[in-house]
């Protein structure tokens, strides 16, 4: 970060580490406990997606040696690539998130951290907000409104959406809401809870929401906050703290539940788990994404106070992974000097460390677009502190050092992605979102 007063804005952001203002940094002393109308045949739901979950093969939990994952082979060189930024608005409230609803209307939905989402149309940002919720929000350090997902079909078969946001009370809420007859407006009225995440600390609260090219809802949960994980939580298979968490909102399931539990979880039954984990062992998950080529989920997990990570994992060895916090940060044994087990962990594909005024991962993408063609199977992501966008290729089988694209000035904290494949990055300190182009050199 570029000033004390932006480190600790951007420490707030709900991402890494302290717990300031909106907190991508991860290098962090203890903290204290906290307090914590479409026709009416539309579903609101969303489409239900395939019972088998096949999107996924069900491998089971990792075993053997580290696994590191990619197959095939290059064909990019992220070295040769120019990267610009073109902005295309500003004027928002600490952007937080850049999401496409999947319906075909061009517009792009910028989450703001206090509590609003935002239309941005052909550059223009629109007077009235699709959704204000800040009355109910906790913010800001490194909580807020933190994720947006629309249910697939949107705008055709589906009206619903999902956030994940901090409420008063200091805890993690993922709700449902729908819009109504305007498309531009969210029925605030039909916000419902469907899933209630108590945080015993105020940093790591996660935020991302996606769904997967399954169709289930995929939720990321840091460890619970404070620092090096001190309840153990990432390891904890019995709390959903420090986890990928998959389910199924197509409709109510049992024990009261909101949602139903996808039959190929790895602890479906309850068994040796949560039943909602999908993968496990993260620290702060700032963004992930799904590879609309391959399918394959892609995540940046902050680190603690050394190393950042970013972690691959493929559509037939996702289930069950255990991606090693805190037994690993990075690469590397934690804490630094120790030894550790590593056999069933699925470990990194890239890291960089702090020795260069980074600090915090911010997740991001595999370009698919066409705009860009020099950025073709590269996978971008940013660090929060340093405002370097870096990119490693996403075929590569062996663990890659990124390559800095380029050194933007940004307070990074989101990346998205269009209709279309393109990509955009937010600045958290301007309000401003830009578009991200590309040449070969």
């Amino acid at each position: 970060m570029r000033s004390a007063g932006i480190a600790a804005a951007i420490a707030a952001i709900a991402l890494a580490g302290c717990g300031t203002s909106i907190t991508f940094v991860s290098s962090e002393p203890a903290s204290t406990a906290s307090a914590a109308s479409p026709p009416a045949a539309v579903d609101t739901a969303g489409p239900r997606p395939s019972s088998t979950g096949a999107a996924f093969a069900p491998t089971g939990a990792p075993t053997g040696a580290p696994t590191a994952a990619p197959t095939g082979a290059p064909t990019v060189d992220p070295t040769q690539v120019t990267l610009a930024l073109r902005r295309i608005a500003t004027g928002f409230s600490a952007p937080v998130g850049i999401v496409d609803a999947g319906d075909g209307s061009g517009r792009l939905f910028v989450v703001e951290q206090a509590g609003r989402i935002r239309i941005l149309r052909a550059g223009a940002i629109a007077d009235r907000p699709f959704l204000d919720i800040s009355a109910l929000v906790s913010c800001c350090g490194e909580r807020g409104l933190l994720g947006l997902a629309f249910a697939p079909g949107f705008g055709r078969t589906s009206r619903a959406f999902y956030v994940d946001y901090t409420d008063a009370a200091g805890d993690t809420v993922i709700a449902r809401a729908t819009v109504g007859a305007d498309p531009d407006v969210a029925d605030a009225a039909s916000l419902t809870s469907i899933l209630h995440v108590d945080q015993p600390f105020a940093n790591h609260n996660g935020g991302q929401l996606a769904f997967g090219p399954d169709g289930y809802l995929y939720i990321g949960l840091g460890d619970g906050g404070s620092g090096g994980d001190p309840f153990g939580n990432g390891q904890d298979r019995e709390t959903l703290l420090g986890k990928i968490l998959r389910i199924d909102v197509s409709g109510p399931g049992t024990s009261g539940r909101r949602y139903r539990i996808p039959p190929d979880n790895p602890f479906a039954n309850g068994v040796n788990g949560r039943s909602e984990i999908w993968a496990y062992g993260l620290r702060n998950p700032w963004r992930f994404s799904f590879d609309r080529s391959t399918g394959d989920l892609w995540i940046g997990d902050v680190g603690q106070d050394r190393y950042e990570e970013v972690d691959h994992l493929t559509r037939a060895g996702s289930r069950g992974a255990n991606l090693g916090w805190n037994l690993m940060e990075g690469l590397h044994c934690y804490p630094s000097g120790t030894a550790c087990r590593r056999t069933g962990l699925v470990l990194p594909v890239a890291e960089y460390d702090h020795s260069s005024g980074d600090c915090a991962i911010i997740g991001g993408f595999v370009y698919r677009g066409a705009s860009s063609a020099a950025l073709d199977g590269l996978y971008l992501f940013g660090d929060t502190c340093s405002g370097r966008i870096r990119a490693i290729v996403a075929s590569a089988i062996t663990v890659q050092t990124p390559t800095i694209l380029r050194d933007t000035g940004l307070t990074i904290s989101s990346f998205g992605e269009d209709a279309s494949g393109e990509l955009y990055v937010a600045d958290l300190a301007s309000g401003s979102i830009y578009e991200i182009v590309a040449s070969a050199r």
